[in-house]
Order: structure tokens, then C-alpha cells, then sequence
């Protein structure tokens, strides 16, 4: 899977079926290659005029599920909301 198709799909949390956003990036090991973690967009604030200054940073670990059009994961969502930056 490429990371233009993992952009597709939207992010659902298994714990509240609350839906996080679309993936915007991937953390990968340069060594092997692996995927480390997704990170989703946090909320907008103001109405949506002054962009973000949160983001989800989700390990791979946590992934449950990725189908054709979303991706299952199972977070604490207070451990992976992290400022940006």
C-alpha cells in the first residue's frame, strides 16, 4: 500500500467510534523500512480559519484493521494527541 492510498482512508477509533480525520503523513524506519506510526490531523481551531496545532500520532501497534476505506484503530486518545511541531 502506498501512502497516497492510506490518505483515502479515514481513521475510527475501535474504543468510542469516533472518527479521527484522514492520514496526512507516516513515521517510517529509514533503516527498515517499516512503518512506525500514521499521523491524523488534530481539530481545527477556530472554525476551521487558523489550521491546527494538534495532530494524532498513532503507532502501528494500535492499528487493528485496514480496509478499503477506513482504517480500525484502538488508542487512548489522550496518549496520542500531541502538539505540532
Amino acid at each position: 500500500m502506498r501512502l497516497f492510498e492510506m490518505r483515502n482512508k479515514e481513521v475510527i477509533n475501535c474504543r468510542d467510534a469516533k472518527r479521527l480525520g484522514f492520514v496526512c503523513d507516516i513515521i517510517f524506519d529509514a533503516v527498515t523500512g517499516c512503518i512506525e506510526a500514521i499521523i491524523v490531523p488534530g481539530p481545527p481551531k477556530i472554525w476551521g480559519l487558523l489550521g491546527r496545532d494538534h495532530e494524532y500520532i498513532i503507532p502501528w501497534s494500535c492499528i487493528c484493521q485496514v480496509g478499503p476505506d477506513v482504517i480500525l484503530v484502538d488508542i487512548d486518545v489522550d496518549e496520542c494527541f500531541k502538539k505540532c511541531g
